[in-house]
């Protein structure tokens, strides 16, 4: 079974284009490869119930962010303000960089 490549790296800035959560705009915390999922700050939040424990001696419901799919996400452009596709460029040195279609901006 091979793994799949996500389109986005932990630490981007993606939008949300469609569930839910559409249009929200949030950091990615952590990619799953394996499941073709990201975990995104304040995106598609979900409430747990919890048991008390030695972190959390009150217990209850906790609220924490659960992964989405990958295809759901875009590249957030902070230049254009926009939702964006990437492509690849090189530089004269060699190094490979990730460039916004619309605006040339480099991620």
């Amino acid at each position: 079974m091979a793994i799949n490549k996500v389109h986005v790296r932990k630490k981007d800035t993606v939008v949300v284009i469609s569930g839910k959560d559409k249009g929200k705009v949030g950091e990615v915390l952590a990619v799953y490869p394996k499941k073709d999922k990201v975990l995104v700050k304040d995106v598609n939040v979900v409430t747990k119930h919890q048991k008390p424990n030695k972190q959390n001696m009150q217990g209850g419901l906790i609220h924490k962010e659960a992964p989405i799919y990958s295809s759901k996400v875009m590249l957030y452009c902070d230049k254009c303000k926009v939702a964006t596709r990437i492509s690849h460029k090189v530089l004269d040195d060699g190094t490979k960089v990730r460039v916004c279609k619309k605006c040339g901006e480099t991620f």
